[in-house]
């Protein structure tokens, strides 16, 4: 399988500061830079421009009313797009970072280029965070992504890390929030109305601290065990023999760390442990490699498998 993060010039479109982060990944840099910098040090330092898209018909070249992305450093077509449609440059994406740095609320902690350029996404450390259960910690972080694919909308997600075995969950900061945050490539992108929106971002790492005190506080019984991983990883009905199997291979494969992983030591027995399995998995285990892995756990399937089963676990929780 293709690896999603960017290589240009044989080097990863990735850097990070500070400790390694979970997915091992880019090239280190210093822990101070500013927006722009952690944009250059990223390989991220380009512009996208629209150029007018033809089609040959009958020996002649003629509009077809859309127009090419085309990256200016090396004259790579992104995606074709409507004519009304307005890229957000890299630069001007990473400039929403720009106040909070300066202000020490947040630090640049990782940015790279995924699908060959079409994604551009930058992760911020938020200085603030919990920890419970004696000791286990959890830091805060917003995801910003910048898309250069049609179809999709400039975002910032809430995105807390677990840090004993660096498991993530990306999640939205609220339904009305969310849509205020988007931000279509049909209207030109305005920095300053989201961060007007994203003090949010505090209340949801509450919720979530709510949340995980919740799950650590509520124990699972051998049975539950067997009910929550069924849930969380059904089992495929693609084919007869899987419509035959009554747990899938990841379910088995998450009993068996259910002991074992990092941080099963924090509110041992109970749903929190459970839930964590989950993360861990997805982040660490699943997929052909660690950068498929960090792609669909934003971008793709175990991004949902992992809102999924916390809500799974938190209704179970509520049962028992």
């Amino acid at each position: 399988m293709a690896h999603e993060i960017e290589i240009v010039n044989g080097k990863a479109s990735m850097a990070f500061a500070g400790d390694v982060p979970w997915h091992g990944l880019g090239k280190l840099v210093p822990s101070d830079l500013t927006p722009d910098q952690m944009l250059e040090a990223a390989g991220l330092d380009w512009k996208v421009e629209k150029v007018p898209a033809y089609a040959n018909i009958g020996g002649k070249q003629l509009r077809i009313g859309q127009s090419a992305l085309v990256r200016n450093s090396d004259n790579k077509i992104l995606d074709v797009v409507s004519d009304d449609w307005n890229p957000v440059q890299n630069s001007e994406a990473f400039e929403f970072f720009n106040d909070f740095i300066a202000e020490g609320d947040m630090e640049m902690h990782t940015a790279g280029s995924l699908k060959d350029g079409q994604i551009i996404w930058a992760l911020a450390k938020i200085k603030d965070g919990f920890s419970l259960f004696g000791g286990d910690e959890v830091e805060s972080y917003l995801h910003f992504s910048n898309f250069h694919k049609y179809g999709f909308s400039t975002d910032v997600r809430f995105t807390p890390i677990r840090v004993v075995c660096n498991n993530t969950l990306t999640l939205s900061l609220n339904t009305k929030v969310e849509k205020m945050v988007k931000i279509s490539h049909r209207r030109e992108f305005n920095g300053d109305n989201v961060k007007l929106m994203l003090g949010v971002a505090a209340e949801k790492l509450l919720q979530y601290k709510e949340m995980a005190q919740f799950l650590g506080n509520k124990r699972y019984t051998n049975e539950n065990i067997v009910d929550y991983f069924k849930r969380a990883f059904p089992v495929s009905t693609s084919s007869i023999d899987n419509k035959r199997k009554e747990i899938s291979k990841s379910a088995n494969l998450a009993i068996g760390i259910l002991d074992t992983q990092p941080g099963a030591e924090f509110a041992r027995g109970s749903y929190w442990q459970l839930f964590n399995t989950v993360t861990y998995m997805t982040d660490h285990m699943l997929g052909h490699n660690v950068d498929n892995r960090l792609a669909s756990a934003w971008y793709g399937a175990n991004k949902n498998l992992k809102t999924n089963a916390l809500d799974i676990a938190l209704e179970m929780a509520n049962i028992d």
